[in-house]
């Protein structure tokens, strides 16, 4: 563009006078760097009216840079809606000069030429027209409506910007398949949830009572819409029998979708036995013993019996459905009583330790702690006959030390052979030899012989 100069006002789409235009000085006061107007220039996606551009020759290449001016603009925004909601779709003109405004659908057909609408469907309903703006609403969306709508602005040359409308679909149905109905403790189950038809796809998150837990999830896609399944595995416990199992969903157009499943879970029975009587004292002899049974399982236990563990159950003990009674203890009571329980699943016990205590006795009660073992067993500790154990250990052990330190006292001292007899009284060694050679000869003169 040779010849350009400082403040040259060029008009490069129309030839009529601009309504209104704007004469910049240069940036530099050279041929390289001019300002030119430029009348009505649309840009990809906002409209600008007037506005003015920099042209700068680089080496041998002219380069054009656009300007914002003081002309009318066309502003819109992007739409998001739930299938079956209402979008609005606005189209203002900033710095309006009474242009005329209209709406074109994605197929480029009209839907509002300023307040009347040449498009046969009653879905859009005009919401505001004034010089600025032009507002339409669409009820009822669908899927088909989706797609780039045109705001255009009559000028010469018309300007045009686009929104696009983006429609979101829901789940239309979340449901969890358990693989097992009813299931047995330790054992792992699968249950699976399936959000079919949405659009985007959904996330599914799995939570058992208040704890989140994870799943393995899979997308299929038909057509737009997307189906999700997601896979959850779970060892349940007999602790988990009646927990529900939530299946919940996040997604963009809806907000709390859930559904759940309570886990029905069977377990063999838990034991326990308590002492109705006496109820904190001691087991003394000649009085009763009454002992109750209570066993607790899915399903309910249906056998429960008592016996007595490694030995006969005394005749004289009544057994009551889950009660014991022994009316009159005496010392051959003494053992360990089990109560069993059974159902479908399994069998489990629970075991109490009897000591009959004499009739003077007057030390604390024993407790009698029944716990479950492996199998729901409970034991019961008699902490008296423990006690006892204790104190005649301790008693041997001082008898012991007293029979020991007698021993070593009546052993020491100084000890004399027969052969050392006289040497105490010699003056020498050899007197002290010749003494006691004297003296076993002594004493062999001084043997007597009796007939």
């Amino acid at each position: 563009m040779p010849g350009l100069r400082a403040g040259a006002c060029i008009n490069c789409f129309s030839a009529r006078p601009f309504p209104k235009y704007q004469v910049l000085k240069a940036v530099k006061p050279r041929r390289e760097s001019v300002i030119v107007c430029i009348h009505q220039v649309v840009s990809f996606r906002t409209a600008v009216s007037h506005a003015s551009a920099l042209i700068q020759l680089r080496g041998d290449t002219w380069f054009l840079q656009l300007l914002p001016g003081d002309g009318q603009n066309l502003v819109t925004e992007d739409v998001t809606v739930v299938e079956g909601d209402v979008a609005t779709i606005s189209c203002r003109v900033k710095n309006s000069d009474d242009s005329v405004i209209q709406l074109l659908n994605p197929n480029r057909q009209t839907i509002y030429f300023r307040d009347f609408r040449p498009l046969k469907d009653s879905r859009f309903q005009l919401v505001n027209f004034s010089n600025s703006e032009l507002r339409v609403s669409l009820t009822n969306v669908s899927i088909s409506d989706e797609g780039r709508y045109f705001c255009q602005l009559y000028t010469d040359p018309p300007q045009e910007i686009y929104t696009t409308i983006t429609v979101l679909v829901p789940p239309r149905n979340l449901v969890i398949d358990i693989q097992k109905e009813i299931a047995v403790e330790g054992e792992e189950i699968e249950l699976n949830c399936t959000a079919m038809a949405s659009r985007p796809a959904t996330t599914i998150r799995w939570f058992k009572g208040n704890k989140e837990l994870t799943g393995k999830s899979e997308v299929e896609q038909w057509s737009d819409m997307y189906t999700v399944t997601s896979q959850l595995l779970l060892k349940v416990g007999r602790e988990d029998d009646g927990v529900p199992v939530i299946c919940l969903v996040d997604h963009p157009a809806v907000k709390d979708l859930q559904t759940q499943r309570y886990l029905e879970v069977m377990y063999k029975p838990q034991v326990r036995v308590s002492q109705n009587y006496p109820v904190q004292g001691l087991t003394r002899e000649g009085e009763p013993l009454e002992l109750t049974c209570a066993a607790f399982g899915k399903p309910q236990p249906t056998d429960m019996r008592w016996l007595r563990v490694d030995d006969e159950m005394p005749q004289h003990v009544v057994v009551s459905g889950s009660n014991l009674l022994i009316s009159n203890l005496n010392k051959t009571d003494n053992g360990t009583y089990r109560c069993e329980a059974s159902n479908a699943v399994g069998k489990s016990h629970a075991d109490y330790m009897l000591f009959v205590y004499d009739t003077t006795a007057t030390t604390e009660p024993a407790v009698h702690d029944s716990r479950a073992g492996e199998e729901g067993a409970i034991r019961s500790v008699d902490h008296a006959v423990v006690g006892g154990v204790v104190a005649v250990v301790v008693f041997a052990m001082l008898c012991l030390l007293i029979i020991l330190g007698r021993y070593f006292a009546r052993h020491k001292g100084t000890y004399f052979t027969h052969e050392a007899k006289g040497a105490d009284d010699a003056a020498d060694a050899d007197t002290a030899i010749i003494n006691a050679e004297g003296g076993q000869n002594n004493s062999e003169e001084k043997k007597e012989y009796f007939i």
